[in-house]
């Protein structure tokens, strides 16, 4: 073979077993909702964070040049990489509300990548409200929320879809707002307003990022009535009870201090965006409990109403931190030279290939590897070294591929360890 085509085999990608299907950005499906649909599998349990609950939407099949360079800072992301960014690619998202709350989430989550948000105020901008409402600026002062915010989306994610509804949401429309999205965000500013969403949100099935803001004291959480199986649901009942909550007074009312709507808005998207992608683990079943005067936060355990906590499942359980086997650099070389070595994995994101590869190892992106192991184990077959730049990622997608039988072996130290002694002797450029 010569030096050309040894080259071009440098770096292969796997590619699972089995195809996926439906991958677009329309139509993806998640279980528990009204409409019966199935939900993507059960991710393993070696994921960043204790995340019990599968991504919410299949990803869409690639991303543009431009939203792959907008986003670049996300591929390094262990766990989420390029997959997650295409699964928030393919998201549709709700957000009640372009106010305090409402104008971070919005920002946060355009700057993420969200591929289509949708927006619910029937207000119009206010001088009072650019203390907090940090989407808007004094030139939209009159205007319709939902435009100000539409144009702010537009100069920072231009290819996010923004469906502004100009409505207040109530008990008669919520449902038709609604319905579509993969996971609705919660800013509105009544407590009224948010028992109306929370039920609209219950009979469709789909998880609720919920937050509140008054003075110097805040609230996130997520509601979710039909979480996947072995996850139990947690309501806004489950924490106000129907006739609980007396007389709320409004921010207009005691005042509300602006930059904690920032640091609520953004923990809202951030819990958006682990439910989308499958990382972490979400606030289901705990509140977060903020009180900025004193710098505290502290978390308060919520259970649903007579519900006993569900026993985790050896499928959902968290991995185990038994050792895993190991190969050093240079008894992979000699494996190499002698024409022995076993299947090698690069774990490393696409771009990272550029700073050299080892010969003959096939590409296979971390997340994929976490999110469906199975389905590339018959492509990978007999022993395989896991190889990512330094060890870490390589130990997580080891573990993973383990738990569907793999015989993985993490090389130690990674592609640092691996350049050390000769850093270009046993390198080759992917692409040369």
């Amino acid at each position: 073979m010569n030096a050309a085509a040894r080259a071009d085999r440098a770096v292969r990608t796997i590619k699972p077993a089995t195809p996926r299907e439906n991958l677009g950005c329309s139509g993806a499906s998640r279980s528990g909702r009204a409409d019966g649909t199935s939900r993507p599998p059960r991710r393993p349990p070696d994921y960043p964070g204790v995340m019990p609950l599968p991504p919410l939407v299949e990803p869409v099949a690639a991303l543009s040049e431009h939203e792959r360079a907008r986003t670049v800072r996300h591929a390094s992301l262990a766990g989420f990489g390029e997959l997650g960014q295409r699964r928030l690619r393919a998201a549709h998202v709700a957000v009640v509300g372009a106010g305090g709350l409402g104008s971070p989430v919005l920002l946060a989550l355009a700057a993420a990548g969200v591929g289509t948000l949708t927006v619910i105020d029937d207000d119009a901008v206010e001088a009072s409200n650019l203390q907090r409402q940090v989407i808007h600026s004094l030139a939209d002062v009159g205007e319709p929320k939902i435009d100000s915010a539409a144009r702010r989306i537009a100069g920072l994610s231009p290819e996010t879809e923004v469906r502004g509804r100009k409505t207040r949401i109530d008990p008669t429309n919520a449902r038709e707002l609604l319905a579509g999205a993969d996971l609705v965000i919660d800013g509105s500013d009544t407590f009224d307003t948010r028992e109306t969403v929370a039920t609209a949100c219950e009979a469709l099935g789909v998880p609720l990022v919920w937050g509140t803001v008054q003075e110097f004291a805040a609230q996130v959480t997520v509601f979710w009535s039909a979480p996947p199986a072995g996850t139990d649901p947690v309501r806004l009942g489950d924490l106000y009870p129907t006739g609980s909550v007396g007389f709320v007074p409004t921010c207009a009312d005691v005042g509300v201090l602006g930059a904690l709507c920032l640091q609520v808005g953004g923990l809202m998207a951030i819990e958006a965006i682990k439910l989308i992608a499958g990382i972490g683990d979400p606030l289901l079943g705990r509140v977060l409990v903020i009180d900025s005067l004193r710098g505290r936060q502290r978390e308060v355990p919520l259970r649903g109403a007579g519900v006993e906590p569900s026993v985790p499942s050896a499928a959902t359980a968290p991995a185990t931190n038994s050792a895993l086997p190991e190969i050093s650099p240079a008894e992979l070389a000699a494996e190499l030279a002698a024409g022995t070595a076993p299947t090698m994995i690069d774990v490393r994101e696409q771009h990272e290939l550029a700073g050299g590869t080892i010969p003959g190892s096939h590409h296979l992106p971390l997340g994929a590897v976490l999110a469906d192991p199975t389905a590339f184990a018959e492509s990978i077959g007999g022993p395989v070294v896991v190889i990512c730049q330094a060890g870490v990622r390589a130990a997580r997608a080891a573990r993973a591929l383990a738990s569907v039988g793999v015989d993985a072996i993490v090389l130690t130290g990674g592609m640092d360890a691996w350049a050390a002694p000769h850093p270009t002797a046993h390198l080759s450029t992917a692409g040369a």
